[in-house]
C-alpha cells in the first residue's frame, strides 16, 4: 500500500480513543505572560533582541520541544515524521515533549480531527509530558500581544482581499507567491479610519520593523542564520475572520510553554525570520530551531491534506503498526537514536 496517496477520502474512526484530558486553560499565570502586559508606554515602544532560551544560554534548563498540528484534516506521514523527530529529540536529551493543538482557525477546525490527533499520537507511542494544550484557550494572551504590537505603531490595518492583491500583480503563475503590494501600508486620516471601521486584517510594516529591531539571528541545526525581516513582506499578523493568526499565536505560545527547541519542517524556515522579529518586539526568548527535510509523495511533491494524502488512520486500519511507520520513514526507534547519539 502506498502510504502517501489515498484514492477515496474517508474516516477510519469507529470509537475515539482519548489518551489524555486536554488543557483548556492554565490555572496559574506563566512567567512569560508578563511580557504581554507592558508596564508603561516606554515599555510598549522598547524593542530589543529577545534573549535566547535558558538552555541555549547554557544555564542547564531542560530541553522542551513540541508537536503542534492543526485539526483541519487527518494526520499523515509528514505529520508523523515531524512528531517523531520532536519526540525523539527531547527523549534522547531527557527533556520534555509537549502537544499543542493549534485550533484557532475556527472555520476549518473540526472536533473529529482533534480526536484523530490524540488517537494517532497514542498509536505512535508519542506520549506528551503534559495534557495537550488547545491553542484557542490562549485567545486572551494572543489578543494582548496583538494590542501591544499595534501600540508600537508597526502594524497597519489592511482591507485588501486575495483577489485585490493578485490583481495588483497582473497575471501571476499558478502556485506563485504573490507579495503584498503595500496598498494599505500608508493609509492615514479618513482612509485609515474607514479601514478600521470595517472588517480588516493587521499587517506588519516589515521595513519599519526591520529598522526598529536591528540585526537579528537564529540558530537552525546549529548554524547561525541572520534574520531577513523582509522575507515574508508585510505579513498578516491578525486576520479579518480569525483574529490573531498563526505567526503571532505560535510565537506567544512557544514562549508560554517554555519551548527551548522547535523541531519542524523546512517549509516553515522562512517563517522563522518573522517569528524572530515578533519575539524581539514582544521581548520573548528565542528557541533553537531544527528544521528537517519534508516527506514527499511519489511525484516529488510535499504531502498535503488537500491532495488526499493517505492518513495515519487509514494506514492503521489497513494493519500498519507504529513500527511500520518508523520503518517507512527510515526513522529508527528511540533506543537506536540514543545509541547513534
Amino acid at each position: 500500500m502506498d502510504p502517501f496517496r489515498r484514492p477515496d477520502p474517508r474516516s477510519a474512526y469507529g470509537s475515539p480513543y482519548l489518551a489524555k484530558s486536554i488543557i483548556l486553560a492554565r490555572p496559574v499565570p506563566h512567567p512569560y505572560d508578563a511580557c504581554m502586559t507592558p508596564s508603561s508606554e516606554s515599555e510598549v515602544n522598547r524593542v530589543s533582541d529577545g534573549p535566547e532560551t535558558p538552555a541555549a544560554s547554557g544555564h542547564g534548563a531542560p530541553v522542551v520541544s513540541r508537536f503542534a498540528p492543526s485539526p483541519t484534516g487527518w494526520l499523515h506521514m509528514g505529520h508523523a515524521a515531524s512528531a517523531i523527530r520532536a519526540h525523539d529529540f527531547v527523549r534522547a536529551r531527557n527533556g520534555r515533549f509537549l502537544l499543542r493543538i493549534e485550533d484557532i482557525d475556527h472555520g476549518r477546525t473540526r472536533p473529529e480531527y482533534v480526536t484523530g490527533i490524540l488517537t494517532d499520537m497514542a498509536w505512535l507511542g508519542l506520549e506528551p509530558d503534559d495534557p495537550p494544550l488547545m491553542q484557542s484557550a490562549r485567545a486572551d494572551a494572543h489578543m494582548a500581544a496583538l494590542e501591544r504590537l499595534i501600540d508600537t505603531g508597526l502594524l497597519f490595518p489592511c482591507v485588501c482581499t486575495r483577489k485585490d492583491i493578485a490583481a495588483a500583480h497582473g497575471a501571476p503563475h499558478p502556485g506563485e507567491h504573490i507579495p503584498y503590494p503595500g496598498t494599505c501600508r500608508d493609509l492615514s486620516g479618513p482612509a485609515r479610519a474607514a479601514a478600521l471601521a470595517g472588517p480588516h486584517a493587521w499587517r506588519l510594516d516589515a521595513r519599519r520593523a526591520a529598522e526598529r529591531v536591528g540585526q537579528l539571528h537564529f540558530h537552525d541545526n546549529g548554524e547561525r542564520i541572520d534574520v531577513d525581516p523582509l522575507k515574508l513582506g508585510d505579513a498578516v499578523i491578525a486576520r479579518k475572520d480569525v483574529g490573531p493568526g498563526y505567526h503571532l499565536a505560535v510565537t506567544v505560545d512557544d514562549a508560554f510553554q517554555g519551548v527551548t527547541d522547535v523541531v519542524r519542517g523546512l517549509d516553515l524556515l522562512d517563517a522563522t525570520h518573522l517569528h524572530r522579529v515578533l519575539q524581539t518586539m514582544l521581548g520573548l526568548p528565542a528557541p533553537r530551531y531544527h528544521h528537517h527535510p519534508l516527506i514527499l509523495d511519489n511525484e516529488g511533491r510535499r504531502l498535503a491534506k488537500r491532495d488526499g494524502v493517505q492518513s495515519l488512520a487509514e494506514l492503521r486500519a489497513s494493519g500498519w503498526t507504529a513500527a511500520d511507520v518508523r520503518a517507512a520513514l527510515d526513522m529508527p526507534g528511540l533506543e537506536a537514536t540514543v545509541r547513534m547519539g
